[in-house]
């Protein structure tokens, strides 16, 4: 098991998640997971390390797509997994997901509900990009995939940032090659390299 020096994370049980509705891939219901998964009865804070290899419970992960619009195109943010990451077995593949755990740093008054989990969400953007302008911040859908040992583990929260320029830097070494691109190309020669929940997103993000 590999040592993550003590971190503690926010979790859900899957009984929960199967009790909800548990599917594979995107989906759009917000409204009808959030408010159970962030309500404070019902997630609490666990050792990342027995969590990562324990599927009786789901890490709730923030997973924010970067985007920039004009009045030619649409670009997002892409980037590859450096070795430095957290999770070891997404490196080298490509992601436009940005995010992390939530931990108790962000624990706020509403007790591990929206504010503390928003807490987190701005925390990680904040230590991972480093961004020139404003941007809007909004969750758009669910992402589950059973198909593999990290997905099993994890529950991706969606979320669509619009960006107000193209001035964004990465702040992390585990964050490699960032750049913003077209649909097409993510669609088209990178699609190969795609991690699983960014296939997702990618094949979906009109709906999004």
């Amino acid at each position: 098991m590999k040592d993550y020096q003590g971190e503690e994370i926010l979790v859900v049980t899957r009984e929960l998640f199967d009790k909800l509705g548990d599917f594979q891939g995107i989906h759009t219901q917000v409204d009808h997971y959030l408010p159970e998964l962030l309500h404070p009865s019902n997630n609490f804070f666990t050792a990342r390390g027995p969590a990562e290899e324990d599927p009786s419970h789901k890490q709730l992960i923030p997973y924010c797509i970067f985007r920039v619009k004009d009045a030619e195109s649409t670009r997002y943010l892409h980037y590859t997994r450096g070795k430095s990451g957290g999770e070891s077995r997404l490196h080298a593949q490509v992601s436009i997901g940005i995010g992390g755990h939530i931990n108790p740093v962000d624990h706020r008054e509403d007790h591990l509900g929206l504010d503390t989990y928003m807490a987190g969400v701005e925390r990680e953007i904040d230590e991972e990009l480093n961004i020139g302008g404003n941007y809007t911040n909004k969750i758009v859908a669910l992402l589950n995939d059973d198909s593999n040992s990290v997905g099993q583990v994890h529950l991706g929260i969606v979320h669509m940032i619009d960006l107000e320029t193209d001035d964004v830097m990465a702040n992390e070494d585990a964050i490699a090659n960032l750049a913003l691109t077209t649909l097409d190309e993510l669609r088209g020669d990178l699609y190969e390299r795609l991690e699983t929940w960014t296939r997702y997103c990618v094949d979906n993000i009109e709906s999004l």
